[in-house]
Formats: structure tokens, sequence, C-alpha cells
């Protein structure tokens, strides 16, 4: 009997590690790809084991190129180079990776996107249905993420309803398997929206911290702190700009420790983006976001 108990124990170590090195302990690295329309490439990124590697291809657009709204009707606009054969490629060398259809982005070139009211909001959904359900099953996708970035001043929209159901037909029809946000500062309403009313259907917020114009760790989670009291804060990932906006740096790091310190889990983060980082040929913040991640543990502590 002793025996066959080691051996039960044994088999759940083993089945453990094995889900660990699919990406299963519930922590995420996501990163956006695509949106410079330069030849980028999955399998210069670095990818570790025991996490999920979300890539976030940028962008699905239900605009035309000359940003004329099409109604729903959503095509790919990330780079050439990201063909559905890439796509097949990276997920057999890497099965903990996940590939999700970014909707929207800031702009079409020098074209600013932005949201419209559909005259028929439940055309709208339908189209966007059938049009982001045609990518997914051609890219051989598993998700998508929301990143509509400008919206009408001083009105209410239909952009919860519309999106919210959007999501929740795409899950409820097993379309997707997961679907994030991408709010930021200026989106904030919005999107707090969208979560009160749909937040059961939305795996994660990768919200743009970059764009809060923080410069120190103590400013970092005070925006943390706000936005876990507006999201849920488990689902809530900070996030990082190569080359860019916020917080540059190792800075980055203590930020990331001093939120752990106050009591937050870190389930995840975001990075924008893999073509900045390509084009330097130097994937730092890649590698280290990652084993942070996979060295990181969670606290018991209460957050102020």
């Amino acid at each position: 009997m002793e025996g066959l108990v080691i051996k039960s124990l044994l088999q759940l170590v083993a089945v453990s590690i094995f889900l660990r090195q699919l990406g299963c302990d519930g922590k995420v690295m996501m990163e956006y790809i695509g949106a410079t329309g330069a030849p980028v490439d999955f399998d210069s990124v670095p990818i570790k084991p025991g996490l999920d590697f979300y890539f976030l291809l940028s962008f699905a657009i239900d605009s035309d190129p000359s940003g004329k709204p099409q109604n729903g009707k959503f095509s790919r606009y990330w780079s050439s180079s990201l063909t559905p054969e890439s796509v097949s490629s990276i997920k057999k060398k890497h099965p903990n990776v996940k590939l999700l259809a970014s909707l929207s982005g800031w702009s079409i070139g020098d074209i600013e996107l932005r949201w419209y009211d559909p005259k028929d909001t439940r055309q709208w959904i339908s189209n966007a249905f059938s049009s982001l359900k045609s990518l997914v099953k051609e890219y051989g996708l598993d998700g998508i993420d929301v990143d509509y970035e400008i919206f009408p001043e001083g009105r209410n929209t239909s952009f919860a309803y519309c999106v919210g159901e959007l999501i929740a037909m795409m899950k409820n029809q097993s379309v997707i398997k997961v679907a994030t946000i991408a709010p930021y500062h200026k989106t904030a309403d919005e999107y707090i929206e969208l979560f009160k009313r749909y937040g059961g259907m939305i795996d994660y917020v990768n919200h743009q911290f970059y764009t809060d114009r923080v410069g120190s760790p103590r400013a970092y989670l005070d925006a943390f702190k706000l936005r876990a009291s507006q999201f849920d804060r488990k689902k809530l990932l900070p996030s990082y700009e190569i080359n860019g906006r916020g917080i540059q740096g190792d800075t980055f790091f203590d930020a990331l420790g001093l939120i752990q310190r106050s009591g937050f889990e870190i389930n995840g983060l975001m990075i924008y983006s893999a073509d900045a980082s390509l084009a330097s040929k130097d994937f730092h913040y890649e590698v280290r976001s990652q084993e942070f991640l996979l060295n990181s543990t969670s606290t018991n502590k209460t957050a102020a």
C-alpha cells in the first residue's frame, strides 16, 4: 500500500511539472508584434517554458486603408511576414505560445482610428463575429485583444455593449478561448464600463501603464493601485514600452518588486513591442520579464 501511495505522489509531481512546462501555472507574458509593418518574426523572440506566452498581433482593424469604417468587418493589418504558416510553426516549437488578434490600435499610418457608434449595433456585432472568426480560423488564433484608443468626447458610446457582446458570442461559441483588453489613462472610462458589464468574459487587463507618465517605482505603484480598484486586481498586468514612454530600464523591475511587496500578485506582464526589440536586436526586457514571472512568488500581505 505504501508503495502505491509513493507511486501516486510521484505521478502527481510529474503531472505538475509537465503542466508547468506547458505554461499552466496561470502566469502570462504578453507582447505586441507586427504593428510597424517591418518584416518581424516570432522565432527571434526568446520564449521560456513555464508560463503562457501571448503574441498580440497588431492589428486587426474594421476600417479600409483610408480609415473609412467597415461596420465591424475586420481585416489583417499586421506585418505580412506574420503568416498562418509562421503561427503554426511557432506553436509547434513552443506549446506554451498563444496568438491573439489585437483590435484597432491607434492608427493606420498617419490616419487615426476612432470608435464609431454603428447605426445598427447588432449588425456590427454580427459582422465583427464573422470576420474575426475567419481570421481566427485562417491564422489558428486563440483569442482577441481589444485596443480601441480614441473615443468621442463628452458622451456615452455603444463600445461596451458592442465589444462585450462580441467577446461573449465568440467565447460562448468556442471561437476563442482568451479575451484581453488594453485601456490607457484617456480611455479608462470606456473600458471600466466594458469590464463592469462583461468582466467575467475578460481574462486579462493589460493596461498601458507607460502612458501614465510616471517616473519612479512609487508613482508606478500608485498608478497600479488606482487601476486595481477599477478592474480585477488579479487580472491586471503591469506593462513596459521598449525604448518608449514611462519608466525605462531596470527601474521597471524595481517597480514590480514594490508592487509585490505592497501585497499584489503579479500574474503576468505586457510589453510593447517585439518590433522595437527586433529592430535593436536586444531582448533584455523580454528575458528579464519572463525570469521575473518564473521566479516571483505570491504574497499574503494585504494591499494598502
